[in-house]
């Protein structure tokens, strides 16, 4: 068996653990980083894409309020790129208590939360699809992010400071010798072979999960209660500003504009099982009517798919049949040396995606205080790569870049505006032949089609490359139409519907996908 030796090995591709790797390879620490699947495919890249203000927890939960605006600045700061400044807006609708308003107006006062008040006809003149019934009216600092050029960007950054980032390894074993970690015992799922990473310090960063690897190295109490949610896209932006409702936390109340689309969330159910993936229609039903009572209409406009997320609630107090809605959005940072008398091993979970850099650098802290160095951290202040200039994303950049040059290269994806040079070096970059990994990154195949027209173009231009057999793109391509099914059959009925029937047509009828070698 292959054994790897580093200082700091870290379980968990999620923002959290990039975020962790990130932060520790700045800090002049060797660091390798595993994940089971590719980077941002659990929690990170299932959830509504938005950058709390901490609005949303000032009267509920004061603390993930304060974090939430202390990182929103930074964020601000060291992600632009991946970031669009939108704003956001608590709204009272007809349906909630008016009472509430001042009372989320004093709990922001208290927080720092930055909270001014307009008036309802400036806030239908800025979103003319809202409620004209609004009562009170607040802008709060809330924006959107795109999570999965955000992670890559923590995993780019950490590997240019020596980090090892390996996808796709699952953990099988945690390494253990009396009261030491040593490690883990990992297994390449693509490679199929077992490798051990031996590590003065392990990091489980696996969120919903942590609970499961925590087991795997002995250590019980490690409680996460997982709060499944679904969310679901509409076709285009009904609105330009991520919109709340002003009330206290509950479902289908927030709004987000992110990239093309919008997406509202979410519901809150817990569930035994951290890979639930489960989409009720019932569900799907309520929230749909549920944003009928920010954006009226909003049933009319067209549904492009739906997705579950599981948070990773930590909570040591309470019982399992917990309602999730009660448990802090705070993060909770396990130091097993002094809960446990385990040495070498740490866990973080629970907070919000918002909160990721401040989860990472009290990790490396406490990494640190394990390994008695010193060693400060700079990530409030080191942009990203892609982030060095600290502008912002806008939306239409892909079309302006485009409409510069009519005649240039060839679009490989219309919806989303990927070009076939882009397609080809992340393909380079990545040496990754699964289509769906390659789509996180580009957001390939994510506009209104679901890939409809785009990825049989992606998949010869994957087959084109040197010694990718036809039944290997084909099983690819199989693989993506898969997993856009997943989350496009709950929601079809219109215009959807319609197009779901053009891509059958396509696949089916064109290209016998059915039968193709693979």
């Amino acid at each position: 068996m292959v054994t790897l030796t580093t200082d700091v090995l870290v379980i968990g591709g999620g923002a959290t653990g990039a975020g962790v790797a990130w932060d520790a390879s700045l800090r002049g620490l060797d660091v390798v980083l595993v994940e089971r699947h590719d980077l941002a495919q659990g929690t990170s890249g299932r959830f509504h894409g938005m950058i709390h203000s901490g609005g949303r927890y000032a009267v509920k939960d004061p603390l993930a309020a304060r974090e939430c605006i202390a990182e929103n600045r930074i964020l601000r700061r060291i992600a632009a790129d991946c970031m669009e400044d939108t704003g956001g807006l608590f709204v009272t609708t007809p349906h909630d208590d008016p009472a509430f308003a001042e009372r989320f107006a004093q709990g922001c006062a208290q927080t720092g939360v930055p909270c001014e008040e307009i008036t309802p006809a400036q806030a239908l003149r800025e979103e003319p699809r809202l409620h004209p019934g609004i009562s009170r009216a607040f802008r709060v600092p809330d924006a959107n992010i795109d999570v999965w050029k955000t992670v890559w960007a923590l995993a780019h950054g950490a590997q240019q400071h020596g980090a090892r980032i390996l996808t796709y390894h699952a953990v099988t074993a945690i390494l253990r010798d009396g009261d030491q970690v040593l490690g883990a015992r990992v297994h390449d799922q693509r490679g199929g072979e077992d490798l051990e990473i031996r590590a003065r310090v392990t990091v489980n960063a696996t969120g919903a999960w942590a609970g499961r690897i925590a087991e795997l190295a002995g250590i019980e109490g490690v409680r996460v209660f997982p709060g499944r949610g679904i969310m679901i896209a509409m076709n285009h932006r009904l609105v330009n500003t991520v919109v709340n409702r002003c009330q206290m936390p509950t479902d289908g109340d927030i709004i987000v504009p992110i990239r093309t689309v919008s997406v509202i969330g979410t519901t809150d159910h817990h569930t035994d099982d951290p890979d639930d993936q489960t989409v009720e229609q019932r569900e799907v039903d309520q929230m749909l009517d549920d944003g009928e009572k920010l954006v009226p209409g909003f049933r009319q406009a067209r549904a492009l798919r739906v997705w579950t997320g599981v948070r990773p609630l930590f909570e040591d107090a309470k019982a399992a049949d917990t309602d999730t809605r009660d448990v802090t959005r705070a993060h909770a940072l396990l130091d097993h040396e002094q809960r446990d008398a385990v040495n070498g091993f740490v866990t973080i979970t629970g907070g919000k995606l918002t909160t990721f850099r401040l989860m990472a650098e009290q990790t490396v802290d406490a990494v640190c205080r394990q390994l008695g160095e010193t060693r400060a951290c700079t990530t409030a202040s080191e942009p990203l790569p892609g982030s060095e200039r600290r502008e912002h994303y806008r939306l239409g950049e892909r079309l302006a870049r485009k409409e510069a040059d009519l005649n240039g290269e060839q679009l490989i994806c219309e919806c989303e505006m990927v070009s076939r040079q882009r397609l080809e070096q992340v393909i380079a970059r990545t040496g990754s032949t699964d289509l769906d990994d390659i789509r996180r990154q580009l957001r390939l195949g994510m506009g209104p089609c679901q890939g409809g027209f785009c990825i049989y173009r992606a998949t010869g231009v994957l087959h084109a490359r040197d010694g990718l057999g036809a039944d290997q793109a084909d099983a690819s391509l199989m693989a993506f139409l898969q997993e856009r099914w997943k989350g496009v059959w709950p929601v079809l009925h219109g215009d959807q519907l319609r197009q779901a029937r053009l891509d059958e047509w396509i696949f089916h009828g064109v290209l016998d996908v059915e039968h193709l070698p693979r």
